[in-house]
C-alpha cells in the first residue's frame, strides 16, 4: 500500500516502458543503469514499446475507452487495498471531466483469497455489462472482504448472480491467465504494492489526488 505522491514524484518518475524490458532480462546493475538512462530521454526500444502495448491492451482486463481517447491509464488494484478505494472516486472524477482518457483495470489481488475472489468476480461481471457497477460496489465496501459481502456488493450493483457463476465457469481459465499477466507486469515494473498507476508512459507507484492525476495526464499528452 502506498500513500499519496506529489507531482514532483511524477516529474522524476522513470518511464515504465523502458524499465520493464531492463528488469525482464537485463543484467543487474547494467539493466538498472539502462533504465535510468533511457528515462532521461533516450528513445525506448521496440521491445519496450511492445511490453507497454501489452500492459495497456489485454483482451480480458475491463476497460473504459471513450471514442477518440488520447491517454491510457492502467490501474493496478486490489479491492481490499484502502488506498485503491481512495483512488476510485479520484479516477471517477477524472473520467467525468476528461473524455479523452481511457482506463484499464489490471486487477492485482495481493491481499489473499478474498481479493482474488473479488477480482475474478469483477472481471466476470463485464460479460453481463456490469463491471462498472460491481467495481464501484466493491470499492465502497468497508473493511475486509468475504464471500458474503462480495455477494452483497453484487446484489447492490444489480449483478445477475447465476449468470456471474456461469461466466466464471466459462471464462475462468482466461480470467486466471489475465491475473497472472497482471502480476507478472507489476513485478516487472517494480511495484511493491497497490495501487499502481501507469499514466501513458509514466509509472506512479502509489495513490495521488485529482490535481496530481490531472498533471500526470497532461505530462503524458506532452510526451506521447
Amino acid at each position: 500500500m502506498k500513500k499519496k505522491m506529489s507531482i514532483a514524484a511524477v516529474l522524476v518518475a522513470a518511464l515504465v516502458l523502458v524499465g520493464l524490458l531492463a528488469m525482464r532480462g537485463g543484467n543487474g546493475a547494467d539493466a538498472r543503469a539502462q533504465s535510468i538512462a533511457e528515462a532521461g530521454g533516450t528513445t525506448p526500444s521496440a521491445e519496450a514499446l511492445r511490453i507497454r502495448e501489452e500492459i495497456q491492451n489485454d483482451p480480458v482486463a475491463p476497460t473504459v475507452a471513450p471514442e477518440g481517447y488520447d491517454v491510457t491509464i492502467v490501474f493496478f488494484t486490489d479491492y481490499q487495498c484502502p488506498y485503491c478505494r481512495r483512488m476510485h472516486p479520484v479516477l471517477d472524477a477524472l473520467m467525468r471531466e476528461d473524455n479523452k482518457v481511457r482506463l484499464v483495470y489490471r486487477d492485482w489481488p495481493i491481499f489473499g483469497a478474498a481479493s482474488t475472489e473479488a477480482a475474478r468476480a469483477a472481471i466476470a461481471a463485464q460479460y453481463q455489462g456490469k463491471h462498472a457497477e460491481f467495481n464501484a460496489a466493491l470499492m465502497q465496501t468497508e473493511g475486509r472482504l468475504s464471500s458474503q459481502n462480495i455477494r452483497a456488493a453484487a446484489d447492490r450493483a444489480g449483478v445477475d448472480w447465476n449468470r456471474l457463476q456461469a461466466d466464471l465457469d466459462q471464462h475462468g481459465s482466461e480470467i486466471g491467465q489475465a491475473l497472472g499477466r497482471t502480476s507478472r507486469f507489476a513485478a516487472m515494473a517494480g511495484l511493491s504494492g497497490t495501487p499502481g498507476l501507469m499514466v501513458g508512459p509514466y509509472l506512479l507507484p502509489g495513490a495521488v489526488d485529482l490535481a496530481t492525476l490531472r498533471q500526470a495526464v497532461a505530462l503524458a499528452r506532452e510526451g506521447d
